[in-house]
């Protein structure tokens, strides 16, 4: 690996980044590969590693790449939860840990601005606890200040920057854009080539914009980018289906499949509804990364709307509504295949 012509700095001790020092103290060519926050450790004779030469080292130990790729060599699923409350994030690391499966915790935007960032910290608190592994993601941030806000300031692991309300040469070059950003520090990325329809409570609808299934030259294009993980567009919705239920185009996402040749995973969205059949085919087809929201939490809002204000003790509630969440979230990784899988 090659090394910078400059000298090697040197440390007194263990020192912090600060937003001061980084530009003052550090040569401009490390800057890249440092933020504010970071520990540096002295090392004796060690000088700077370009950092062009390990862009992508970091990729190896990211949980989120890391129970994608083990899910794909193990051809099952990994559930990906929206979680809108504390109850949900502990139901849904419960769940994982009783199923032994591992498990990505989701949020949209709304969780950020409605708590701000606290649900987010809270989850990545449970993550590195959990027994098994889980990741962190954020889930649809249309909003380029809420993206940069979420890589700069929150423990995700992963950050879906989702340009598809955008025209495609658009979605592209903002995904290009933002996917840098992301990879800059250490997060993985997500995007949407194509338009899924609809929308869910938490995230802005598309209402008004045409849907648009995804193309095979989208794929490389989208790929080109940098992006770690595509959610194509194959007749899927978000929230709900018509009375038809799902009409999804198996022959697209097969072909999608094929034409990624293992250059990154396909995240399933537009799940609500959906029987375990349906899953199993979707899985099947090529989806590795399943977003999940009303399969894994309607038992819950079942219990709390006929038990709330109750003859029934507040904490027995809550107790009770979180294991409505850790009993339909286990039914469903036994569904996908994840269950048992975790190590």
């Amino acid at each position: 690996m090659p090394i910078l012509a400059t000298q090697p700095m040197r440390l007194e001790g263990r020192e912090i980044i600060t937003e001061e020092n980084i530009e003052t103290k550090y040569p401009s060519e490390c800057r890249p590969i440092l933020k504010p926050g970071v520990l540096l450790i002295p090392i004796l004779n060690c000088p700077y590693m370009d950092p062009a030469s390990c862009d992508d080292d970091w990729k190896a130990s990211n949980s989120h790449l890391q129970i994608l790729e083990s899910a794909e060599k193990g051809n099952y699923g990994v559930i990906a939860a929206i979680a809108y409350n504390i109850e949900q994030i502990i139901g849904l690391v419960r769940a994982a840990e009783k199923a032994r499966s591992p498990l990505i915790l989701q949020f949209f935007p709304w969780a950020i601005t409605f708590s701000d960032g606290l649900l987010i910290r809270t989850a990545s608190d449970a993550a590195k606890r959990a027994k098994v592994p889980v990741s962190v993601h954020l889930d649809h941030a249309q909003d380029e200040d809420m993206i940069k806000n979420a890589a700069d300031n929150l423990p995700f692991d992963s950050i879906m920057v989702d340009m598809s309300h955008f025209e495609k040469e658009e979605n592209l070059s903002k995904t290009r854009k933002w996917v840098k950003y992301c990879h800059d520090r250490q997060i993985a990325t997500e995007a949407e080539p194509g338009r899924i329809e609809g929308g869910e409570d938490g995230v802005i609808d598309t209402v008004g914009l045409e849907a648009s299934k995804t193309t095979p030259e989208e794929v490389d294009q989208f790929i080109a980018t940098g992006v770690d993980v595509l959610a194509p567009a194959f007749g899927n919705v978000h929230g709900k289906y018509g009375t038809q239920g799902p009409q999804l185009d198996f022959d697209r996402i097969s072909q999608i499949k094929r034409q990624l040749d293992g250059r990154t995973w396909i995240a399933l969205h537009g799940t609500n509804g959906f029987s375990a059949d349906l899953m199993r085919a979707c899985i099947k087809a090529g989806a590795t990364k399943i977003n999940v929201n009303r399969l894994v939490l309607d038992d819950y809002y079942d219990y709390v709307a006929a038990h709330a204000g109750a003859q029934k003790s507040h904490t027995k509630l809550l107790e009770e509504s979180v294991n409505k969440v850790v009993n339909q979230t286990m039914q469903w990784m036994e569904i996908v295949g994840s269950a048992g899988k975790a190590t």
